[in-house]
């Protein structure tokens, strides 16, 4: 079954610094990855460890993931849902990646999806105008 996406974008001034954790942290909270309900930082480490497990392509389980992090494999399991929910995440054999483990082809990919939803949205709002 494909996942319904949903993904909310969060326009933010680019960071001018270069720290790694820092542009990191603009990237997830600009896909709205990173909530301010997400106090201690749970997702940004799940979001961490698969970048890192996906650039050497080897998925992880969640229950690795919660021994890791220090994290019960519930809160890590929410917040793997929200990431396939986003479209970043994937699973399979209960063992999760990035959809790409390239961030920028992540990017694209999602762009893709907007510009086609917006194109969609395009027509519907032309028939819309013509039949109002």
């Amino acid at each position: 079954m494909k996942r319904r996406r949903k993904l909310i974008l969060y326009p933010k001034e680019n960071p001018k610094s270069n720290n790694v954790n820092v542009k990191i942290q603009y990237f997830g909270s600009c896909l709205g990855l990173f909530g301010d309900r997400d106090k201690d930082s749970s997702c940004y480490r799940i979001f961490i460890e698969l970048v890192k497990s996906s650039k050497g392509a080897d998925p992880i389980s969640s229950q690795r993931l919660a021994y890791k992090l220090n994290l019960s494999r519930g809160t890590v399991v929410h917040h793997l849902n929200r990431l396939m929910d986003f479209g970043i995440v994937q699973e399979s054999s209960n063992r999760y990646s990035l959809v790409n483990p390239s961030l920028e082809k992540v990017v694209n990919s999602l762009s893709v999806e907007f510009i086609k939803l917006f194109d969609n949205l395009k027509k519907v709002a032309e028939e819309l105008d013509k039949q109002l």
